[in-house]
């Protein structure tokens, strides 16, 4: 077995912002205590129930005609909901009760997953996602309604991306009714973390990784699907006020016929020094451009970017360089039905500097209006610092949808209770 979760006590130690009230900027580092063995819950994920018992012998799967609730709250809180000053919640890792590890059989095929105490994992040194970067990651949100329900925002489209990301590293993948399992298991588990209606929502984080040894340059022999979540609030940290953007002219996020358009993990690992430069300057993001002419539009960091002029909305056309975002999709899709004109097109930086509205989509991002981009030395700023009219509705409009606050037309949330 090449990846493991260290089930040891001792071992498990992560940041834990927020807790009691600490501060979310800078989390401090405490210890934290796996569940005691006296703990016993059972979940519903449609007609199967889930029953884990922490012991020595690790989770226990069962399959059931009936749904069961919570049975018993640990460590602190209440069964529904943990003792967690959600006020203080950022974007940073909050260690959780489970998550959901299913390896791959000899013949490529992903089979008996299981949900295990959340916690570190071991990986063999020579294991491929960490010798070559053969791995990809997913992200969604869960988010609680008032009535104590919850809400998967479009995860079958998470589940077609990571297949699609996984031919192209020649992995095998979980199937979409397999990653759509693993992701309500993994909520269910861990409801009494999704914070309450208007406070935030669990972030989810699927991980597909060559977890097997090997030495040379090639497929790993086994590889692992991991999910994980914790509760998030707001990605950039002024929350939902417009974002700058600093527009990278040194470095490129992707090249033509590169691995830009796929969710594997070194795409990020490649902006981290423009973003930590921006960050710096006092900006939110970096802009990148096209690698070959240097003047069209591509994408930010951690999300895809688009820009109003006219009435008329406008995103960088899908080249094989920028990454499918859902909510981009999404919100296509939204302001398409609402009658709007929507272009999929090469824009041009000069013409993204000249727009009425600049805003920026992502699963972490939602929808983050653009208050100013620099360019060049060059400043310029949009709205008064303030949502545009066409990013207002869009966010306003979305948001519901995945709060579960308006009807659902559009057929794109998954309800768990």
């Amino acid at each position: 077995m090449e990846l493991r979760p260290c089930m040891a006590a001792s071992a498990f130690a992560a940041s834990c912002p927020g807790r009691g009230g600490g501060a979310a900027a800078s989390p401090p580092h405490c210890q934290r205590q796996l569940p005691r063995p006296i703990l016993k819950r059972s979940l519903a994920v449609g007609a199967i129930s889930i029953s884990i018992s922490i012991s020595g012998r690790g989770p226990v799967a069962r399959r059931s005609r009936w749904s069961t609730l919570v049975t018993a709250a640990y460590n602190t809180g209440t069964a529904d909901l943990v003792d967690f000053n959600w006020e203080t919640l950022g974007f940073q890792p909050v260690p959780t009760d489970f998550m959901y590890v299913m390896r791959c059989s000899s013949d490529g095929e992903f089979i008996k997953g299981e949900l295990v105490p959340y916690g570190p994992i071991e990986l063999n040194p020579a294991a491929a996602v960490l010798n070559y970067g053969q791995g990809l990651l997913e992200g969604l949100r869960a988010h609680r309604k008032e009535d104590g329900s919850v809400l998967l925002f479009r995860p079958d489209e998470n589940a077609l991306r990571m297949k699609i990301g996984a031919d192209r590293l020649c992995m095998p993948a979980p199937s979409v009714e397999q990653f759509i399992e693993a992701i309500k298991l993994v909520v269910l588990a861990n409801k009494r973390w999704v914070p309450p209606t208007g406070k935030g929502s669990l972030y989810i984080r699927p991980l597909l990784i060559g977890s097997g040894a090997i030495l040379g340059v090639a497929p790993a022999p086994q590889y692992t699907f991991l999910v994980f979540a914790c509760p998030v609030g707001h990605y950039f940290k002024d929350g939902l006020s417009p974002i700058s953007l600093l527009t990278e002219e040194e470095y490129h996020r992707a090249a033509p016929g590169g691995t830009g358009d796929i969710k594997t993990i070194g795409n990020y690992a490649s902006v981290v020094n423009a973003h930590k430069r921006a960050k710096e300057k006092g900006h939110s993001d970096v802009l990148y451009l096209d690698p070959v002419h240097k003047k069209f539009v591509e994408e930010v960091s951690s999300c895809n970017i688009f820009m109003v002029k006219d009435n008329i909305i406008s995103t960088p056309l899908l080249t094989g360089t920028i990454l499918p975002g859902i909510t981009r999709r999404s919100v296509i899709e939204y302001a398409r039905s609402l009658g709007f004109q929507v272009e999929e097109r090469l824009i041009t930086i000069d013409e993204l500097l000249d727009a009425d509205e600049v805003f920026c989509t992502g699963t972490s991002v939602v929808l983050s209006s653009v208050g100013c981009i620099v360019y060049k030395g060059r400043k310029v700023e949009y709205g008064n610092q303030k949502f545009g009219a066409v990013s207002q509705q869009l966010y306003s409009a979305l948001a519901a949808i995945q709060k579960g606050l308006v009807e659902d037309n559009m057929g794109w949330t998954v309800q768990l209770t």
